[in-house]
């Protein structure tokens, strides 16, 4: 029986054919040249003695990063007893990393990371203070408190939904029965069968948490928390902001957006040179 399916034609397409005039070499499409490094940054500072609460407080993160990549845990700093001039030098001396977040509810809270990984900067009402660990704690210990109340299995059902159902009851009883530190379940919506009614019926399943974070780089990875403990929505975009991975996972926090071991040894030692050059 035929078929309607096709090859491709071979030797079409830029970089097939010889140049005009019977050359011999082919013309290449353009590969992407640049890439993402760390450029480091010195701060210009006139008057070393002006602004010595603020080289110290650096040198305790430093020693924390090197401490923590270890040990593991968090230690917090208070910025609001710095001065303006103390202050900016903290900030232009960490600048900002690719990872953000938005804790909602009360208080609510801005998380950005710097660009040491590991140290990451939370703002709000009342809060002015850098925090040094794999992600700061309030993002996991509030992530799930509901904005959006999860329905559970008696959220109403569409026409089209169809295999919601039975992936909301495999989330429940892993958020139910997973150990902390266990390694991660993921449900992954990129490879499964599926209808829009199901993503609506499990995003009334599951509700809303307090908790979302970006991760930018080559593209965007968006994590946000749902209602349901431990449960969390992880999805990633391309360049061109088009979805081209959306799952859902069950663990402590996606390892997508903790800072690692290596990287809070690296900061630490980073910080260190920065204040070598700073004199």
């Amino acid at each position: 029986m035929p078929s309607d399916f096709r090859l491709p034609p071979v030797g079409f397409g830029p970089g097939s054919q010889l140049a005009q005039g019977g050359g011999d070499e082919l013309s290449y499409m353009t590969m992407p040249k640049d890439m993402a490094v760390f450029i480091p940054h010195t701060p210009e500072v006139e008057n070393p003695d002006a602004v010595g609460p603020a080289l110290a407080l650096i040198q305790e993160v430093a020693a924390a990063c090197t401490r923590i990549a270890t040990e593991g845990g968090t230690r917090q700093f208070d910025l609001a007893p710095l001065d303006a001039g103390n202050r900016a030098l903290v900030a232009d001396t960490l600048g900002e990393g690719e990872v953000s977040a938005r804790l909602r509810g009360v208080p609510p809270l801005a998380v950005q990371e710097t660009r040491f990984a590991g140290v990451w900067v939370l703002s709000g009402p009342g809060t002015d203070r850098i925090e040094v660990g794999a992600i700061p704690g309030a993002l996991r210990t509030r992530a799930f408190a509901p904005l959006r109340p999860a329905r559970g299995a008696e959220a109403p059902k569409g026409p089209g939904v169809i295999n919601a159902p039975p992936i909301y009851a495999e989330l429940a009883e892993q958020s139910r029965t997973q150990a902390p530190g266990a390694p991660p379940h993921v449900v992954n919506f990129t490879l499964l069968p599926h209808t829009e009614d199901d993503l609506r019926w499990l995003d009334a399943a599951l509700g809303e948490g307090a908790v979302t974070i970006l991760s930018r780089g080559y593209g965007n990875c968006r994590v946000t928390a749902t209602a349901l403990a431990r449960v969390w929505r992880v999805q990633f975009f391309n360049s061109m902001d088009t979805l081209i991975l959306d799952t859902l996972e069950v663990s402590d926090m996606p390892e997508v957006v903790l800072a690692a071991p290596e990287d809070l040894s690296d900061s630490g030692a980073r910080l260190l040179k920065v204040l070598e050059a700073i004199g």
